[in-house]
């Protein structure tokens, strides 16, 4: 029975050396220096602000608003969205008739849904 109990112990204290971790500190304080932090849609708005058009653009800029809450912006976005194109998934519909409510133009908002109602569906 002594045998167990000192088998025990001795388990109990290389178990406990076996799971013991060095502790490794690093310094990140160079390594943050390296990288600078860029904020892309601000990049996006100055070229958009520029005159550059794209849908890709559009898109980007308008989505980025829409899920920042910002949607008198996106309403702006998705307005240059749609000018330019209009074979555009129906999410887009739906977050352009959003943001166009938020800013109190239901007409408008409506006329984006009807638009889309007559979309012919992919298959």
């Amino acid at each position: 029975m002594q045998k167990k109990i000192v088998l025990l112990a001795l388990l109990t204290i290389f178990s406990f050396r076996i799971s013991a971790q060095n502790e490794k500190n690093y310094v990140t304080d160079k390594v943050s220096d390296k990288y600078v932090y860029v904020n892309v849609i601000e990049t996006y708005e100055k070229v958009a602000a520029k005159g550059y058009k794209s849908v890709d653009l559009f898109q980007k800029l308008g989505n980025s608003s829409y899920s920042n809450c910002k949607l008198e912006k996106a309403a702006v976005w998705y307005g240059e969205l749609f000018a330019l194109t209009s074979d555009l998934d129906p999410i887009y519909y739906y977050r352009y008739a959003d943001a166009l409510q938020f800013i109190c133009q239901n007409e408008k908002a409506d006329a984006i849904l009807a638009k889309l109602k007559r979309k012919p569906k992919k298959s």
